[in-house]
């Protein structure tokens, strides 16, 4: 079992822990032992062999055991038998927003609620408000989290799809019958959700069952749908469907962009070929019939990748993430797409933790861990006071770590550290911070981590009035949104976006896979607004900063080239930026 399985392993047991009403120093060491081992830069293998597990703060010997057992077998005992001892529904209820331990206990132990049907049944019969510490606005609320639940209940977040699929991708690229191989669907087009998984393979026919063997057989594979002789579905361990389709070498071009979608660029494309007496679908160009079409071009032309396709079609390539039907197929008539960001372009980034807050990787770990990434700088915005749930810094503290900054820089020239806030926008839309302490660090990221609940109205007013403060640099998660669990607050991003430009303000990709904010849909105004993005990992541990990668995703699709990036500049430039 991987170290990420293993610390969402011991964090559940702390869970479980509370739900049994359990000494809360017990399932606190369990939490802890998750951020722990999570925001370990030692290699764990090495640790189990060598037993040095105890030598980590907040590891014991009982919770060293566990991890031991886990790794080295893929199971516990003790996790089992806590499991086990509740009904499989009551974990699911912690899923629910403003449901925690607390209060799914009372929910267990005095009404018998097990699961979240029972839970919706419950509040629709308005019986949860006969329950001391729950009433009507809590019924409300539960309903509300419930329905958002239901909507998205066939959703993944992306990174989560990302990994299995890497994982299943590098198991078929092995195979010497395979020529050529991609997922394709919403993964490949990085949207911020996903529902099944689909790769694409192409081999020659006589070799599809062993394929489909191999496929279905693979360690990342929970059990199977359906095989057939061309495809086979399958639910992975982690719950999702993953489908694989098996098409001739000559297919594969015309599948791949097919299956990767979206439905409404491929109605498009269909359109366009039509135009040109052509039929187009999942396995290449056909003729139509003459009474379906009042002209026929030259010889249906032969595509060897996508590229060929679009360029049948009389257009520029189209890379995947904006094939959204949102002006692209206009664009590519005329103009080639623009180069978009990648990855390699990133040379630091800026919204990162430490430990001195809510961060479990120390500065020196995290600057080692940038330099590792190839990366040239990196910023440090440990939240402010009033973050006091996240151990916000005093403005004694920020200075302190200010200086201990100053003295890294000053021992590697190198490299640069820039010195940061994470600045909580007060419910007056102040800054957490007095402007002469603002005025010493080298950015300001301004969010919104309270008081969430306001019309659209405030929430726009409340930002707008942050991003004036002179000392602010960017916005961070801009709509407070976490992905499958909590909607934004009803902020006007048309009006932020406004005025950020007008005052010359830039607004963050906030890259932790829960949040993917700014939305892919505002960042294409953004740009044509001219306002800058920082792509920011939100990274709370070294394994954070290589969330980076999922907001370039985001970047992309939101039609940004390297250049409207700040974390792809040279040093120099990202200074003279941040001075002005």
């Amino acid at each position: 079992m991987d170290k990420k399985q293993i610390t969402e392993i011991l964090d559940e047991m702390g869970t479980l822990l509370e739900l049994k009403g359990e000494n809360p120093f017990r399932s606190r060491a369990f939490h802890n032992a998750s951020q722990v081992i999570s925001g370990l830069t030692e290699d764990l293998s090495n640790l189990v062999i060598t037993q040095s597990l105890t030598n980590i703060k907040g590891i014991g010997n009982a919770i060293s055991d566990i991890i031991t057992e886990l790794f080295k077998t893929g199971v516990s005992k003790q996790y089992e038998e806590l499991r086990s001892s509740f009904p499989a529904g009551v974990l699911e209820l912690l899923r629910i927003q403003g449901l925690g331990p607390k209060k799914v206990k009372i929910l267990y132990e005095k009404m018998d609620i097990k699961s979240i049907a029972e839970l919706k049944e419950a509040c629709e019969k308005k019986q949860l408000r006969s329950v001391e510490g729950f009433g009507a606005k809590t019924e409300e609320n539960i309903l509300k989290s419930i329905a958002q639940k239901e909507k998205t209940s066939d959703k993944h977040l992306f990174p989560q799809a990302f990994g299995s699929a890497e994982k299943i991708m590098t198991i078929l690229k092995n195979i010497e019958r395979i020529k050529h191989c991609d997922y394709a669907g919403s993964l490949r087009r990085c949207k911020e959700l996903i529902g099944d998984i689909d790769i694409l393979a192409s081999t020659f026919d006589k070799n599809r069952e062993e394929v489909i063997k191999i496929f279905t057989s693979a360690e990342e594979v929970g059990s199977i749908i359906a095989t057939g002789d061309t495809k086979a579905s399958v639910i992975l361990k982690n719950g999702i469907q993953c489908d694989l389709r098996l098409v001739k070498d000559s297919e594969y071009p015309f599948a791949l962009n097919y299956f990767t979608g979206s439905k409404e660029h491929n109605v498009e494309m269909r359109s366009l070929a039509r135009k040109k007496g052509w039929s187009l679908n999942e396995y290449g160009f056909t003729a139509l019939n003459e009474k379906r079409s009042s002209r026929k071009d030259k010889k249906i032309p032969s595509c060897k990748n996508e590229e060929d396709i679009y360029k049948a079609l009389g257009l520029h390539y189209i890379p995947p993430e904006l094939r959204e039907r949102t002006g692209e197929i206009e664009f590519a008539r005329k103009h080639p797409i623009p180069k978009l960001i990648e990855l390699d372009d990133i040379q630091g980034t800026f919204h990162c933790h430490t430990n001195e807050s809510d961060g479990f990787s120390t500065l020196e770990q995290m600057v080692d861990a940038a330099k590792k990434m190839g990366w040239k700088y990196l910023g440090i915005a440990d939240h402010s006071q009033s973050a006091v749930y996240a151990r916000g810094l005093t403005p004694d503290k920020a200075r302190e770590q200010m200086i201990k900054i100053d003295m890294a820089n000053e021992k590697d020239i190198d490299f640069r550290i820039f010195k940061g806030t994470e600045c909580d926008i007060l419910i007056d839309g102040s800054i957490d911070y007095s402007d002469s302490l603002l005025s010493e660090f080298d950015y300001v990221v301004a969010s919104i981590h309270g008081k969430f609940k306001m019309t659209e109205t405030e929430a726009t007013k409340r930002i707008i009035k942050a991003l004036k403060n002179k000392y602010v640099t960017m916005l961070g998660h801009p709509t407070g949104r976490l992905l499958l669990e909590r909607e934004g607050y009803p902020v006007n991003m048309t009006e932020v976006i406004n005025a950020a430009a007008d005052y010359g303000k830039s607004i963050e990709i906030n890259s932790h896979p829960m949040r993917l904010d700014l939305d892919w849909r505002y960042v294409k105004y953004a740009k044509e607004k001219g306002v800058r993005i920082f792509i920011n990992p939100d990274a709370h541990h070294v394994d954070g900063l290589e969330d980076v990668r999922y907001g370039v995703g985001i970047a992309r699709k939101g039609w940004l080239e390297a250049k409207d990036v700040v974390n792809t500049w040279l040093l120099l430039k990202v200074e003279k930026f941040l001075e002005s």
